[in-house]
C-alpha cells in the first residue's frame, strides 16, 4: 500500500517507509515488518551531512518541536550492564543523571560511546532510532514525544529520517512513556 508523499518542512516523505528499504538500516526494516504502526511510518531522504538535528532543522525547515533525538544510555548494577534508548524532543535534553539513572536502577548512567552504540544497534551514529533496537533493551520515550502528532527521528542511517506519529513510539517493544524525561537545556 503506497500513499501519496507528504511534506514536513522541505522533507519529501514517502509512506510507507518499508517500501524504501534502501533508506533504512537492516534492523529498522526488520522491525517495520509486522509492526502494526508500520503503515503510518514514512521515510524521507536527506543529505547525510545534514543528519544532525540542528543541521536538519536549518536545512530542511523541520520544526525543532517535531524533531526527536534517540540517545543510548547505559550503566551497571551488580555486574550487569543495563542499557536504554531514550527519545526526547530536540527542544529538550534527556535527564540522564536523574530520570534515566533511576529508570535503569543504576548508581551512574552515561551515554554509550559511539562505537558501542553503533555495534550494539547495527545502526549508523547520528541515525540511531527507537525502531529496531536490540531485543531486551529498555526504551524510554518522553511523554511530550508521544503527545506530538508527527515526529521526525533517525532511520538507522544518516541519509534519511523516519516520520511517524509520536503515539506510535509507545507501541514499540520495551517502550515506557516517561513524564519529564526530556528537560529544557540549562542556560
Amino acid at each position: 500500500m503506497h500513499t501519496a508523499p507528504l511534506r514536513i518542512g522541505r522533507l519529501d516523505v514517502q509512506v510507507p517507509a518499508d517500501g524504501h528499504p534502501d533508506l533504512l538500516a537492516p534492523p529498522v526494516l526488520a522491525a517495520l515488518q509486522g509492526w502494526p504502526s508500520a503503515p503510518a511510518v514514512g521515510v524521507a531522504a536527506i543529505d547525510a551531512d545534514l543528519a544532525d538535528t540542528a543541521a536538519l532543522v536549518e536545512a530542511y525547515d523541520v520544526p525543532a518541536e517535531v524533531s526527536a533525538n534517540c540517545v543510548v544510555v547505559g550503566g551497571r548494577r551488580g555486574g550487569e550492564d543495563r542499557v536504554a534508548a531514550c527519545v526526547v524532543l530536540a527542544t529538550t535534553r534527556a535527564d540522564v543523571n536523574g530520570v534515566v539513572r533511576r529508570a535503569l536502577d543504576v548508581r551512574k548512567a552515561s551515554f554509550l560511546s559511539m562505537d558501542d552504540a553503533v555495534r550494539a544497534t547495527g545502526m549508523e551514529y547520528g541515525g540511531i532510532t527507537p525502531v529496531g533496537l536490540p531485543s531486551g533493551w529498555s526504551l524510554l520515550v518522553d511523554a511530550s514525544v508521544v503527545a506530538t502528532d508527527v515526529v521526525v527521528v533517525g532511520s538507522g542511517v544518516r541519509r534519511s529520517k523516519l516520520v511517524l506519529p509520536g503515539a506510535a513510539l509507545a507501541g514499540l517493544p520495551g517502550a515506557e512513556v516517561v513524564e519529564g524525561l526530556g528537560r529544557a537545556p540549562q542556560g
